[in-house]
């Protein structure tokens, strides 16, 4: 069994809205997954936790929707 993952990324996602139809798309790809985001948060966070994701599909799905996201530092 490997071990539960947990990443973030910093987006230019605003709205809720957007945030929710961002969140259905990904668990779409990683079912599994608990996907969060902080939009009050400057960095307008956006937080994966689970056991089989793909970074790249992760950034790809929301540069997708129109919108930045990279891993934050």
């Amino acid at each position: 069994m490997s071990a539960t993952l947990v990443e973030i990324f910093k987006t230019d996602i605003e709205t809720q809205y957007t945030a929710e139809l961002a969140r259905m798309r990904l668990l779409d790809l990683f079912p599994h997954a608990k996907i969060n985001f902080d939009l009050e948060d400057c960095d307008r966070i956006l937080r994966i936790e689970g056991r089989d994701f793909s970074i790249h599909l992760i950034i790809e799905a929301i540069n997708i929707l129109g919108y930045n996201c990279e891993i934050l530092d």
